[in-house]
């Protein structure tokens, strides 16, 4: 076989109907479009009209509000991070960030950020860099003798 006798299966492919072109074609005159009304028009999107009725997506209630520009955090437990240090997957002794934690797969993607959770123990002393921390997590890893530090660019901090 070589590259210049590559063809598609046998029917595979079909040549496109061309449609209005006289009685003969079998698709003539109104071109399997029917006699009359609407959709038999050119210019006609039917799509969520409901023949005048209220449309679903307008009768539906709206609630709240979705900021564009909240940050998307990835939320990570201290139990997930003391079981990936028992697994070898993360060594205590270096300092943890975002990266490092997506090494270890403790988190798939770090996204906008990671937020550090208190749900679980933590035995190990841990020097961690996140995006931000709920108190809890803050006193439980300096309880364990660790660190947490907050990384924010300077748009951010000047912002909050």
């Amino acid at each position: 076989m070589k590259l210049n006798e590559i063809r598609d299966n046998e029917g595979s492919t079909k040549n496109r109907m061309r449609v209005g072109r006289g009685p003969g074609s079998g698709k003539g005159k109104t071109a399997g479009r029917g006699v009359k009304g609407q959709k038999s028009r050119t210019g006609v999107s039917l799509l969520g009209f409901e023949g005048g009725q209220m449309p679903l997506h307008m009768r539906m209630p709206k609630r709240g509000f979705n900021n564009p520009f909240a940050k998307k955090l990835v939320e990570v437990n201290l139990w997930r991070i003391e079981k990936a240090i028992e697994a070898k997957k993360l060594d205590a002794k270096k300092p943890i960030s975002a990266e490092a934690l997506v090494a270890a797969g403790v988190i798939r993607r770090a996204k906008d950020g990671v937020r550090l959770l208190a749900q679980g123990e933590l035995k190990s002393k841990l020097d961690i860099t996140v995006w931000s921390a709920s108190a809890a997590a803050v006193k439980a890893v300096e309880a364990a003798g660790g660190k947490v530090t907050l990384q924010r660019p300077a748009d951010d901090q000047a912002a909050a």
